[in-house]
């Protein structure tokens, strides 16, 4: 069978082994089934298989559900300028660790340490490969066996079931909880600090809020507090960001140069998520302490690669130039996206949609809310538009999933919604309706 032309063309695609596989399999299918082993039929499911195989896991999707920066779909999109980066260092050896002056062995931080205290006025930078990992480092290197007061209404749990006090427990500290849910002031902490007190941390609550009757340590006060008591202080400021994110007429995100400003010794953030980057945990603070993390053999586990570095490089170098950031930068470009632009382009795309399923669903073009997602700024919701696809069931949605780019939206009162805000694609969205089939 293989002999034949059509196989010869598989083996050229695939190569022998995968082919000789893929056929027996089939004819084990059919010779199961007691169905007729005629060979174009054997090597049409063959190749059939054979495609199915070769397809990635990992494909592009249109993000349709009004969660911009969405965990299930990989945070950020990167810039070009990113992904550009990354091809290059791909392509060939790099000095990811090799001092090009001195042609001696050379510091992974130091392709983007300079940049990161340019940008956040810390003594020094170090890069993990996700903000738990970079609070793991810190705790780790600094409170093993030690005592870390921490209020009880920051003790948060992120996604997956990923809780702090986990966190806390795993890297060798001890978790000294102070202050109720609601409410936590200056004296808990100070009344939790004693002779085996290693520092204080602040966790930043970026994937809930509590309001009502509630109080906060300012980082400043906290910060003073922990200076006089000989203690260095840790802010964890989950998803992270560099931008003012007021200039997009989003609520104020803290950032980890005011953090630094407040007096904290150590700031962690992501780089993915509102920074715009990829996946990292990036720890910023005086250079000291960010010295002895580098020291801890975990920092090694917890390193990045030269493709990270790469990325993370390239899209730092776009803070460099504010005025443009909204616009090269993907995710603040998606966040910022004009209401009134979405909502005509939900009025263009609704009479194709509706064409495409055949009139077997109503489809009108509404407005929605979108949402920041990946625990930051919870509360928040942004004006959007979108198309509602009634009545809207698993089943339809299914048949979105099952496009060439599949189409992921999500149930909304009774309908099935496509939030586009982030549909930056409407030609490549639009030319593939046509294959709809519900």
């Amino acid at each position: 069978m293989l002999r034949h032309s059509a196989s010869q063309a598989l083996v050229a695609e695939h190569g022998r082994a995968a082919v000789t596989d893929a056929v027996r399999g089939v004819l084990a299918e059919l010779r199961a089934a007691k169905q007729p082993e005629a060979g174009e039929a054997v090597l049409a499911r063959a190749a059939e298989r054979l495609a199915r195989e070769a397809r990635p896991t990992l494909r592009p999707v249109f993000n349709l559900t009004g969660t911009v920066v969405h965990t299930n779909f990989g945070r950020a999109p990167l810039p070009e300028e990113a992904v550009e980066a990354i091809a290059a260092v791909a392509r060939a050896p790099v000095n990811l660790e090799y001092d090009l002056e001195s042609g001696k062995r050379g510091e992974r931080d130091a392709h983007v340490e300079e940049l990161i205290c340019r940008l956040t006025g810390a003594e020094a930078a170090t890069v993990v490969n996700n903000n738990a990992a970079a609070l793991l480092l810190v705790l780790a290197t600094l409170a093993a066996r030690r005592e870390v007061p921490v209020s009880r209404g920051e003790l948060i749990e992120i996604g997956g079931s990923f809780r702090l006090p986990e966190l806390m427990a795993r890297s060798g500290c001890r978790l000294r909880e102070v202050g109720t849910t609601n409410r936590t002031h200056l004296a808990d902490y100070a009344g939790a600090i004693g002779p085996k007190t290693a520092l204080l941390l602040k966790v930043h609550m970026s994937n809930y809020a509590i309001e009502g009757f509630t109080a906060a340590v300012p980082e400043a006060e906290l910060a003073r507090l922990a200076h006089e008591r000989g203690l260095p202080l840790a802010v964890d400021l989950g998803s992270g960001t560099l931008a003012d994110l007021r200039a997009l007429g989003l609520p104020h995100e803290p950032t980890g140069q005011e953090s630094l400003a407040h007096g904290a010794d150590l700031v962690t953030f992501s780089g993915d998520k509102l920074l715009g980057g990829p996946q990292a945990g990036i720890v910023v603070g005086r250079r000291a302490l960010v010295a002895k993390l580098r020291r801890n053999p975990l920092k090694r586990a917890l390193r990045v690669d030269k493709l990270t570095l790469a990325a993370l490089g390239a899209v730092l170098r776009l803070y460099g130039d504010p005025e443009r950031l909204a616009e090269r930068v993907p995710v603040l470009r998606l966040l910022a996206r004009p209401a009134a632009e979405i909502r005509a382009q939900a009025a263009r795309l609704a009479p194709a949609l509706a064409a495409a399923l055949g009139g077997k669903f109503e489809v009108e073009a509404v407005g929605c809310e979108s949402q920041i997602g990946s625990g930051a700024l919870p509360a928040q919701r942004i004006a959007s538009a979108g198309l509602a696809v009634r009545p809207g069931t698993d089943r339809l949605a299914a048949v979105f999933r099952r496009l060439p780019v599949p189409v992921v939206g999500r149930i909304h009162q009774g309908a099935f919604l496509l939030d586009l805000r982030c549909l930056e694609d409407e030609a490549g969205f639009a030319a593939q309706l046509a294959r709809l089939a519900p």
